[in-house]
Parts: C-alpha cells; structure tokens; sequence
C-alpha cells in the first residue's frame, strides 16, 4: 500500500470533502520556497503553507534554536512555573507591538488565541458587575474554528451547522473604498447600546475572505470610536502579524492600538505550533483581585512551551534583519508590477497588493461558492503544474515566503497568467 492510500485509509483532512477529492500529494521534502512529493515532484510553495513560513521550509537558523532548546529544556508545564524563552520572548514582545501591550497569554494556534481575547473581553465586564454579552465583528470575517473564534467569523458555511449554539456576535460592513460611511454608522449605532464587550477585526486585510483590503485611516477611526465608548478592540494580527503587510504588524499602520492582539501562524516560523494573545495592563488589572474567582481560568497544556519560544525568538530575530527585511520589500515591488502588467486583462476584475500580499479577482458572472467550480478547477490546474495555490471563489492571491527567489515568482506569475487562458 502507497503512502498516499494509507493516508486515505486513516486521515481526516481540514476543510475537505472527501468524497469528491482527489489523494493529496504526500510531500516528503522541503527547502525554501520549494517542496518535493514522494515521486519527486517539484511544487511552489506560494501560500508559505497557509501563510505559517515566512523564511522557506527547513530553515537551519530556526533548527539549531529549536535543537539546542530541546537539549536544555523541552517543556515544562506554565501553570505554576516559568521558564527563560517565555520571558524572553515577552519582552522582546513588548519592544515590537504597539506600546499598550503589556501582558502576554500564551496558547496554542489563532483560533485559541482568538478565543482568549473574546473571553477577556466577556469577563473583564462581568468581574466589574456589567452585563455586555455581545461582539461586534466584520461581514466576511474568519477568526477560527474554535466555538467563540467560530461564532466572530461571518463566513457562514463554516458556521452554519452551528447556528444557535454561539455567543451573539453582530456584524458591520467591511470598510472598503466607498463604504467607510456606512461602516463607521453601523458600528457607532451598536455602540450606542452598551451591550458590546469588544470589537473583533483583521487589521487592513481579511484573509480568508480572499484577501480584502481597507485602509488605515478608517480603521483608525472606528478603532477611536470604540475606545470612546469604552468597548475593547480586538486586533487579529494572526495573518497579517510578522511582516506580511510590509510592516511588522499590520496595526503598525495606525495611530490608534488595539486593547488586544492575536498572534500565531508565522509566529515561531513555521515550525511548532504557537499563540499570544497580548493585553493592555488595564485589561490584566481587572483580572488582578484577592478574589480568586475573578482570574482568567484558561489554559493548554503546551501553553508557553520553552520550544516553541525559543523558535518564535529566532524567528523574530531573522524577521529583523536587513536580508529580510529588503526581501520583503523586493517582494512587494515585484507583486507592484504584476498587478500593473495584469490589471487591463479581460479576465482581471481587479487586482490589490499590500506588503507580500498580491490578490487577483477574476471577471465572472454571478456569485462564485468559496470552494466552487471555479476555485477547485483553478487549485487542480496550479497543483498540476507544481505551484501551491489556495484559490477563494473567484480571488486568485500570493503571500509567499520572503526567501522566494525572482525566478520561482516569475514562474507563480505566468502560471497564472496561463490559469486565465483556462476561464
């Protein structure tokens, strides 16, 4: 029996039909921006392997850290103990995230770190004797998968199955060109209400949603209208957070700080799996009483691993150097000139491009399902021709790892020029 036959036989992959998809190609091998299957099959990986490995695959830097870490300390539980990654990786927290996060909670992927900020937001109102039960979120968002991350995620067959079973979060419309108005008055008649605990958003870019973006100005405006009525914004950086917006984080962009961040993904660079959510001190002191029952009752068992500190520091440190950081910026210029080469095709609708990030939306007609027709004869074609490339609906987006070479982008580029000639 293959590797690939086995792997049918025995597991359950996310966000898969089964019954309609094709075998998964058993990856064996990586380096870089590239991946190598068990026939010796070349891919791309163009999506740095859902957005987790922003300085390519097999990174030695990153090895040796967690190598060295392993031999010294591989964990130790947090409950009751602590240990020098963790302190050292919340202080250099504290020196690259906006100046107002000061305290640190560690927990496993996006989702939970998501989780945790929502449940502050929940308990911060109840320790102090308010009732504010509800959420305000994005149309179209994603936050996760977890129960409370689920509930502010506005992409509903994610969602669907679950209706009546989540906390009560309502939605705004997304800023985009042209609809800031409507946004900031839709947000500020909820406010108006004192029944919200916190505001959750994707600063400048929803991820999941295809890659939509907005600016600055107007989330620093509903982000300032929030705070004037005392309700938490929460800033899920687990995207956008490491550079991917050109910026350390993409709330580097405002004047305004969130009440909280989430962090994950790219956080330990790919390698083991990681969260932060940070607060600002007030948020923690509401936290901070003799009453015992007034703590924050949450937590992993991998919570603060000394291993995965160890990798979120090296990575931090790679992240700030001048080779990535003019790799970043090499990145976004190329991305700059593909969408002026590609914006007049006929089967271009638009094209946006943000820091590494580079999204294309395709001129159909009607309404295109999120794992449609379209989007999985767009995934099969890429997939065939060696590039690693997550289609959503009819939005065709890039955000590589930093370390991909010109020639390995140019090749992302005409593989999808090629996939146009197909619609």
């Amino acid at each position: 029996m293959t590797l690939s036959e086995k792997d049918t036989l025995y597991n359950w992959h996310p966000y898969t039909q089964h019954k309609t998809a094709f075998s998964h190609p058993v990856i064996i091998k990586g380096q870089g921006a590239l991946l190598w299957d068990e026939h010796g099959k070349e891919f791309i990986d163009a999506i740095a392997s859902w957005w987790v490995n922003p300085f390519g695959h097999s990174n030695t830097y990153l090895a040796q850290a967690i190598y060295n870490q392993l031999t010294q300390l591989e964990h130790v539980l947090f409950g009751g103990f602590t240990h020098e990654p963790v302190i050292r990786l919340s202080e250099k927290l504290s020196q690259i995230l906006p100046s107002n996060q000061k305290k640190f909670f560690y927990s496993d992927n996006g989702s939970t770190a998501v989780e945790v900020a929502i449940k502050a937001s929940l308990q911060y109102f109840y320790n102090k004797g308010q009732k504010r039960t509800k959420i305000i979120a994005f149309e179209n968002a994603f936050h996760g998968d977890t129960f409370g991350a689920m509930a502010a995620s506005g992409i509903s067959f994610f969602t669907d199955a679950f209706q009546g079973s989540l906390l009560e979060v309502v939605r705004v419309p997304v800023p985009t060109e042209g609809n800031e108005t409507k946004t900031l008055k839709a947000l500020k008649a909820l406010l108006e209400t004192n029944e919200y605990a916190a505001f959750i958003f994707e600063p400048l870019v929803q991820g999941a949603a295809g890659m939509v973006m907005y600016s600055a100005t107007v989330l620093d405006q509903l982000i300032a209208l929030a705070k004037e009525y005392q309700v938490f914004t929460i800033a899920d950086e687990v995207m956008t957070g490491f550079g991917k917006t050109g910026k350390n984080f993409a709330c580097d962009y405002l004047e305004q700080q969130p009440d909280m961040m989430c962090l994950s993904k790219a956080l330990t660079g790919g390698t083991i799996p990681m969260a932060i959510t940070s607060f600002t001190q007030e948020i923690f002191d509401a936290f901070y009483d003799d009453d015992t029952n007034k703590a924050l009752f949450h937590g992993h068992t991998f919570t603060a691993n000394p291993t995965g500190c160890a990798a979120a520091l090296a990575a931090i440190e790679l992240l700030q150097t001048e080779e990535i950081q003019g790799n970043i910026n090499q990145v976004n210029q190329h991305h700059l000139a593909f969408a002026e080469r590609i914006k007049n095709h006929p089967k271009v609708q638009s094209t946006r491009v943000l820091g590494v990030i580079f999204a294309l939306e395709i001129k159909v007609e009607g309404k295109q399902d999120y794992y449609g027709t379209l989007r999985n004869t767009l995934y099969d074609f890429f997939i065939r021709k060696g590039i690693i490339l997550r289609p959503v609906g009819n939005i065709i987006y890039i955000l590589p790892p930093y370390i991909i070479n010109d020639v390995q982008l140019a090749q992302v580029y005409s593989t999808i020029e090629e996939a146009l000639t197909l619609i």
